[in-house]
């Protein structure tokens, strides 16, 4: 859509020197998801992979978790710069399409979520709702279970993991030019790149990559590896297990409920990983460590 980046004049002071120049920024905008017609979220992202960050969404809550329970997605016509239903009861008018809402139509027999004012969520592009009822929501309606076992096929050495955060950087094409995005990498054990996507919001990034993952009919995730920049909040440990997948890695910090979401439901999860540094809050059976090594 062209709609990435946009460019802004800025005055720029180095070492005293003034001089005014056009820098690039990274769009945001807000994107309205609605199932059947009705809204069901709102979220402030990066233009691009609209589709994918809608059905990644849903996941997320539980709500698809196979191609084949999606009928289509689709850019609402009608719809108006401020994102409101565009034709009147008489279909006609309505403006141009903004392309800032997008309706999910829902296959035949899959339940429609509850869409209320209380339900009705507004997520901004840096965190999303969490609590202990998120907890106990995402128990509940998983529809895989990671397997805990130390037997688990997926094992990853510590060397590559070290390794994902540089290949994660190399792959950012947009953040290149903006230095203003998030971005979110699905990796094999192996440390091989299979999917990569930008956006404002970490968590946005994320519902992209597992949203093509259901487009392209590859739910569960269950031998991949997903790699945020940032932080890993309770939100993307959630959206890792909804997703089946069983690793979770940040170049920063996790916060508590996700720790205690990782260990709940057998994640693995790796946080500050930089260089050959990290810290392992759950799920270290997958970590193919040195057990001599290991110390108290």
């Amino acid at each position: 859509m062209g709609r990435v980046t946009e460019r802004r004049r800025v005055i720029r002071i180095r070492d005293g020197a003034v001089s005014t120049r056009p820098d690039t920024l990274v769009a945001e905008e807000p994107l309205e998801i609605r199932v059947g017609g009705k809204p069901l979220a709102i979220t402030m992202r990066t233009p691009g992979d609209d589709f994918a960050l809608a059905a990644g969404f849903l996941v997320s809550e539980g709500v698809l978790a196979s191609a084949d329970e999606l009928a289509n997605i689709v850019y609402c016509a009608g719809a108006t710069e401020g994102g409101a239903a565009g034709p009147d009861e008489a279909g006609n008018g309505g403006g141009s399409n903004s392309y800032n809402v997008v309706d999910v139509r829902l296959a035949d027999g899959v339940p429609v979520p509850d869409i209320s004012l209380e339900r009705h969520v507004y997520t901004t592009s840096s965190c999303g709702l969490c609590g202990k009822a998120s907890l106990d929501a995402v128990r509940t309606t998983a529809r895989w279970t990671l397997d805990t076992s130390p037997d688990t096929p997926v094992r990853i050495a510590p060397e590559t993991l070290s390794a994902l955060p540089d290949r994660l950087r190399a792959a950012q094409r947009v953040f290149e030019r903006t230095g203003g995005l998030h971005a979110a990498a699905l990796f094999t054990a192996d440390g091989e790149l299979l999917d990569i996507r930008e956006d404002v919001g970490r968590h946005n990034a994320v519902d992209k990559i597992v949203g093509r993952a259901l487009q392209q009919g590859r739910l569960p995730l269950s031998s991949c590896v997903l790699m945020v920049s940032g932080r890993a909040s309770f939100e993307l440990a959630q959206k890792a297990v909804m997703a089946g997948i069983p690793v979770l890695a940040a170049v920063s910090a996790p916060s508590s409920l996700a720790v205690d979401l990782a260990v709940e439901t057998g994640l693995t999860l790796v946080g500050f990983l930089r260089g050959a540094s990290m810290n392992v809050y759950a799920g270290e059976h997958r970590i193919a460590l040195d057990a001599a090594a290991t110390t108290g």
